[in-house]
């Protein structure tokens, strides 16, 4: 019965109180369960216990839903072993290379670490959430270091939390900078399309969603690359180890379908970061309420016409895709001279964000600009940047 101490060394870690594994009553009810990791932890709760048959048998069940979950075939080759001999370490398949059982003590570890650890969804949000517009229906977040994706609905522009899940990144991490570097990007990005099985091949799975890697900071930033998506597993494989990709975000065939049914083309945010921030209702409502003033202080000046009022929101560092601040200002100068009144009205506007070192937020929004000899309408996405304790625009153009 020595097993029992062995096969959950690698998880003594994740304690943070009595016992090895969190109970189920403990962890926060909010959270969905998704994927497979409540029955996971029910395998190895009853392995603490020392009922191995019970074990054995919850298994069994958790292979039945998923008959491809390389893990759980694992676990009871190890509890079948134990029968009749002791076991010396996790994983004792003689079939088995070393660095597939290192993939899948690693898968493991961060399903059910993932798994007891999480937020209390009703009390937090992620930081990045600022505003969905109101035809945006869910955002994504991703977490790198703990291998989770987290699906949030539009409530009124509050994110509500709907469900998680595991998902695979790049072999050598999160922070993409070029292309072949094997990392999966970190920032606000958005589903750009949506891919077929028949289309993409096997290996892609159910399917796949490219985002809009690299996006307009990206590119400020000297990144490139091209062809990070989020997509489903070959059929013959459940899930991969949490670092497998080549750049991509990578989720079962099962948890992608059911991403998949909340997804819009073109709308839904998707925002990957190293390690997701947190912050209270009350926090997240201050930094919202801030940011929203900003843009509407901006919107009244140039409303003024006052062109020097106008240019007080923008960076020195400002660029848009063909122009200096420089270049900028002295056409926004021109320009104004014309005009005897300005009307701007924004709608849709959307605000995340960025998850970089930058305190940086994308804005987006439908901009419906009215004057004595001009309108138009357009689709407008700025960056802002915080500057000083200030907010200030950095980037600007059609999005």
């Amino acid at each position: 019965m020595r097993w029992l101490r062995l096969a959950l060394g690698l998880l003594a870690f994740l304690a943070t109180g009595p016992g090895v594994v969190a109970r189920l009553e403990e962890r926060p009810r909010t959270f969905s369960d998704a994927g497979p990791e409540t029955q996971l932890l029910k395998v190895f709760e009853e392995i603490e216990n020392n009922r191995l048959a019970k074990a054995l048998e919850r298994t069994e069940n958790l292979l039945a839903q998923y008959p491809n979950f390389r893990l759980a075939h694992l676990i009871k080759g190890d509890l079948l072993l134990a029968r009749g001999r002791p076991i010396s370490e996790f994983g004792n398949a003689a079939n088995s290379s070393r660095s597939e059982l290192s993939d899948l003590r690693e898968e493991a570890v961060v399903r059910l670490k993932a798994y007891r650890n999480r937020p209390m969804a009703g009390d937090y949000v992620p930081r990045y959430l600022l505003q969905m517009q109101p035809d945006q229906k869910h955002a994504i977040v991703v977490d790198t270091r703990k291998s989770r994706l987290y699906l949030y609905r539009n409530d009124n522009g509050r994110p509500r939390f709907v469900a998680d899940y595991y998902i695979t990144q790049g072999k050598l991490g999160a922070g993409k900078t070029r292309e072949g570097d094997k990392k999966t990007p970190t920032g606000v990005y958005h589903v750009t399309g949506n891919l077929s099985p028949k289309k993409v091949g096997d290996f892609y799975g159910s399917g796949a969603f490219p985002i809009n890697y690299p996006n307009e900071w990206d590119k400020r930033q000297g990144r490139n690359g091209h062809g990070i998506w989020l997509h489903g597993t070959p059929s013959d494989t459940y899930a991969r180890p949490p670092k497998a990709s080549d750049g991509c975000v990578v989720l079962s065939n099962t948890d992608l379908n059911a991403l998949a049914r909340n997804l819009q083309v073109g709308l839904t945010p998707v925002i990957i970061s190293d390690s997701v921030e947190w912050l209270t209702l009350d926090d997240w409502q201050n930094e919202r309420k801030a940011l929203n003033n900003k843009i509407d202080e901006w919107r009244q000046d140039w409303e003024s016409r006052d062109t020097n009022r106008f240019l007080r929101h923008y960076s020195a560092k400002f660029r848009t895709s063909d122009q200096t601040f420089d270049q900028f200002a002295k056409q926004k100068h021109q320009v104004n001279t014309g005009k005897q009144w300005i009307k701007v009205n924004l709608s849709s506007v959307s605000m995340f964000r960025d998850p970089g070192q930058d305190d940086l937020a994308v804005v987006t929004f439908d901009q419906d600009y009215q004057s004595n000899n001009l309108n138009n309408r357009m689709k407008k996405r700025q960056y802002w940047l915080r500057e000083n304790g200030a907010w200030k625009i950095i980037y600007e153009g059609n999005a």
